[in-house]
């Protein structure tokens, strides 16, 4: 995400509980992904597992650009 949007995530998630959840949960995926991609070697489960949390953390972000879209 760019500066712009955690800005306005930051200004919002105090009183957006959903923003705030999605926003929480995005970081999450987000630091999923770095665990796998810190590993030399994944097995066929954890790429379909790194693939899995990628949609999900696509269809988060998606989510959260169509709420900061409100506020803009």
């Amino acid at each position: 995400m760019e500066q712009r949007e955690e800005e306005l995530i930051r200004q919002h998630a105090d009183h957006d509980q959903e923003l705030r959840a999605l926003y929480e949960e995005h970081q999450q995926f987000k630091r999923r992904l770095e665990s796998f991609r810190e590993r030399a070697y994944l097995t066929a489960e954890e790429e379909m597992e790194k693939k899995r949390i990628q949609k999900l953390k696509l269809a988060q972000k998606d989510r959260i650009m169509a709420i900061l879209a409100r506020y803009r």
